[in-house]
């Protein structure tokens, strides 16, 4: 099995009573259900939850998003804004899915995919 294939298991929780003014470095997954000020880079799939708010740029393999950002964001393979999410920002991805719900104010570039 190549090492891309694997699963991380393992998850980072900042939880919802916590606040976080500084900058967010993982080697493996994150699911932030606080507040952080300051630049997220996730080498891993990053959750941000629906009690988050986050202000900076953020960027993550893939993205799963319910919360408030405001800031640049970067899914290396897939962002996901769902429904409660509310995204105040620029996107890079190469897919993009927004559900019903979402709000999203910014601009966004795909990355080629090679299709």
């Amino acid at each position: 099995m190549a090492k891309k294939d694997l699963i991380i298991e393992d998850v980072s929780i900042i939880s919802s009573s916590v606040r976080i003014e500084g900058n967010i470095f993982s080697e493996g997954n994150v699911r932030i259900d606080g507040n952080v000020k300051g630049n997220v880079s996730i080498n891993g799939n990053l959750t941000i939850g629906d009690t988050s708010n986050l202000l900076g740029e953020v960027k993550a393999t893939n993205i799963i998003m319910n919360g408030k950002l405001k800031g640049k964001v970067k899914a290396e393979e897939k962002l996901r804004l769902e429904s409660k999410a509310v995204l105040s920002g620029d996107l890079v991805t190469k897919v993009l899915i927004i559900e019903e719900g979402a709000v999203f104010h910014g601009n966004s570039q795909m990355e080629n995919t090679g299709h």
